[in-house]
């Protein structure tokens, strides 16, 4: 009898499905090594939440460990795992050489969950009222630890086409050590549009994004600024329905139901909001990966309306599921159009099937990635031979930042 393969997955949070599109692609990943026979244990640094999801009912091990500890090194040993997934790089960065030292053989995974520094570049070129360009990746100094952190992993997880093109193409990054993996759903059909709400039957606009997130708090502000003021001009009876977990104080202050734009906090059910509302609104200024909001709304049988950054990588060729637009009075006006035309919506609602279909199916990805996994524990060696960057930086930076670690673990024993 086959012995189960073991899993550790190292989280930077506990997922939390219902508050971020990063916490539903933790639990996609988890759904597939589950489906494939693999035992998995999930631990964390950090701190519980009351949001986060009870790992137990999916079969899945929880543990809390501590940051700069030997207490790991022990804990690792015994559990002795085949792969080791890291849930994003700050994570490997802290943990990655504790796995070398101790689990070798142990493949290593990088779950990116999107490109940080295309989103930090991205932000700091908006910041300076300046046009984004890929060239400035090349100076941004958190690339040179998330670059880093690519190659010295076996392989990574990557959301998003375009950040499969930068890496290639900026970071000359081997297509070997790269996996392409997009938020992952089930087939729908259009029939399934009969078991939604009616255009009829749904009211308002809504947008949902965590707002610890600074690209959703930046959209809410743009929102209330630049977007909401020319669609109430037009349509002064439309509602805006904002949700968001973690709202701060600033974004509390916002709240103005006299002219029907609303704060709404933590959204219980995202789906039944989104299903329930006519037009999801996403007009995101920056950022990177792609964006769960939009693909919930698809889902959810409800059009939007986003800007490029938005859209980038979402739909491959064919036609959103609304509009993309960045200017904010035309944003306006497409919106109300969306808002107010029934056969328009129509059309939109089949569209985003149609890009459910095309880019997001399960299966066509699950089975590659479990194959690609198992052929890496067969041939880690060979594949870790041709990869000379990555065992150079391991070389070298694991040196720095396991020294660093232990001189921390020692101080705090002081």
């Amino acid at each position: 009898m086959n012995q189960l393969k073991k899993l550790l997955i190292i989280g930077f949070v506990w997922p939390e499905p219902k508050s971020s599109a990063a916490g539903g692609r933790m639990m996609q990943l988890i759904s597939i090594f589950k489906e494939n026979g693999y035992e998995i244990t999930f631990v964390s640094a950090a701190q519980d939440s009351d949001f986060m999801v009870d790992l137990s009912e999916f079969g899945v091990i929880k543990k809390s460990i501590e940051l700069n500890s030997s207490s790991f090194d022990d804990f690792i040993k015994e559990l002795n795992p085949d792969v080791v997934l890291f849930d994003r790089f700050m994570i490997e960065e802290q943990f990655g050489w504790r796995v070398v030292e101790n689990c070798p053989k142990a493949i290593r995974i990088l779950d990116t969950e999107d490109l940080h520094c295309l989103r930090t570049a991205r932000q700091k070129a908006f910041k300076k009222n300046r046009t984004f360009e890929l060239i400035d990746l090349l100076s941004e100094e958190v690339a040179k630890r998330e670059i880093a952190s690519i190659l010295r992993c076996d392989l990574s997880l990557i959301i998003s086409e375009f950040e499969m093109k930068i890496l290639k193409e900026v970071f000359k990054i081997n297509q070997d050590l790269l996996f392409y993996l997009p938020f992952l759903v089930d087939e729908m059909k259009e029939e399934d549009l009969l078991n939604l709400p009616f255009f009829e039957n749904r009211n308002d606009f809504v947008f949902i994004g965590n707002f610890l997130h600074e690209p959703n708090w930046n959209t809410v502000q743009y929102l209330k600024e630049a977007i909401w003021p020319s669609i109430k001009k037009d349509f002064p009876e439309a509602v805006l329905k904002v949700y968001g977990a973690y709202p701060s104080q600033k974004a509390l202050q916002l709240h103005q139901p006299k002219n029907g734009f609303y704060i709404m906090g933590r959204a219980e059910e995202a789906n039944e909001i989104v299903k329930n509302a006519r037009v999801v609104l996403a007009p995101i200024r920056f950022g990177a990966g792609l964006k769960g909001k939009l693909l919930e709304a698809m889902q959810c049988g409800t059009p939007s309306v986003t800007t490029s950054v938005g859209s980038e990588a979402m739909h491959e060729d064919l036609t959103w599921n609304g509009f993309i637009e960045d200017n904010p009075d035309e944003f306006a006006k497409k919106a109300i159009a969306l808002y107010q035309d029934e056969n328009l919506w129509k059309e939109a609602q089949k569209k985003g099937i149609a890009i459910i279909n095309k880019c997001y199916q399960k299966n066509n990805y699950s089975n590659q990635l479990i194959s690609l996994v198992n052929s890496l524990l067969i041939n880690s060696e060979s594949h870790r031979l041709h990869n000379f960057m990555g065992n150079l930086l391991q070389h070298h930076a694991y040196k720095s930042t396991m020294y660093m670690s232990k001189w921390i673990e020692a101080k705090n024993k002081n």
